[in-house]
C-alpha cells in the first residue's frame, strides 16, 4: 500500500481524535488504541505515526470534547439572540433530557470523563484540559457576577450520572426531572 498524502494523514488524525473523543465519553479512556483505530477503519500500526502515546490521544480527545461543548454553548447563545438566561435555560433543558442521558458518546465530557479524570492525579494534558473545560462550563452557567456556576454544573453532572446509572427504571427520569426543576 502506498503512502498517504500529508492532507490525508491530517484528515485521518482528526478522525482518530474525534472518534476517540466519542468512545472515551461513551466507554471510558480504557478503550484500547486498537479499538479506536478499528472504529476509524485504520490499522493499529498507523496510530504511532500520528501520536506519541495513548496518553497524548486522551489529551487531544479531551480537549476536542470540551471544544465541541463550547460550540454547543455558542449555538445556544446564537439561537437565543445573546439572551444568556434563555440560552442557559435551553442548555440545561437539553442537558437534563433523556436524549442526552442516552447519548453519552456525543454528550458532556464533564460527565463522560469524570471517573477517568478522578483517577488521573498526575497532572496530565488530559487532566488539565478537563479542569479547564469544567471551569469554562461553570463560568458560562453563572447567572451573575460572584456566582461561579459550580453548584449548577455539579447538580447537572451529578443528575446526569445518576440518571445514566439508573437508566431503564422510572427513577432515571425522576432524577432528570427533579434536577431540571431545581435549576
Amino acid at each position: 500500500m502506498g503512502r498517504v498524502s500529508q492532507a490525508q494523514a491530517q484528515e485521518n488524525r482528526a478522525r482518530v481524535v474525534a472518534t476517540a473523543a466519542r468512545l472515551f465519553r461513551e466507554r471510558g479512556t480504557d478503550v484500547s488504541v486498537a479499538d479506536v483505530m478499528k472504529a476509524v477503519g485504520l490499522t493499529h500500526g498507523g496510530f504511532y505515526k500520528q501520536f506519541a502515546s495513548k496518553e497524548a490521544l486522551v489529551g487531544e480527545a479531551t480537549a476536542l470534547a470540551f471544544a465541541e461543548q463550547e460550540g454547543l454553548r455558542a449555538r445556544q447563545d446564537e439561537a437565543h439572540d445573546g439572551q444568556r438566561e434563555a440560552a442557559r435555560r435551553g442548555l440545561i433543558d437539553w442537558y437534563l433530557s433523556a436524549e442526552h442521558r442516552d447519548g453519552a458518546a456525543d454528550g458532556c465530557p464533564s460527565a463522560g470523563l469524570a471517573v477517568d479524570m478522578a483517577r488521573d492525579q498526575d497532572g496530565s494534558v488530559a487532566r488539565r484540559a478537563y479542569v479547564d473545560g469544567v471551569r469554562d462550563f461553570a463560568d458560562w452557567l453563572a447567572v451573575e457576577k460572584g456566582d461561579d456556576g459550580l453548584v449548577r454544573l455539579s447538580t447537572m453532572v451529578g443528575a446526569l450520572l445518576l440518571a445514566r446509572a439508573t437508566h431503564g427504571s422510572p427513577l432515571s427520569d425522576d432524577i432528570l426531572d427533579a434536577a431540571r426543576e431545581a435549576l
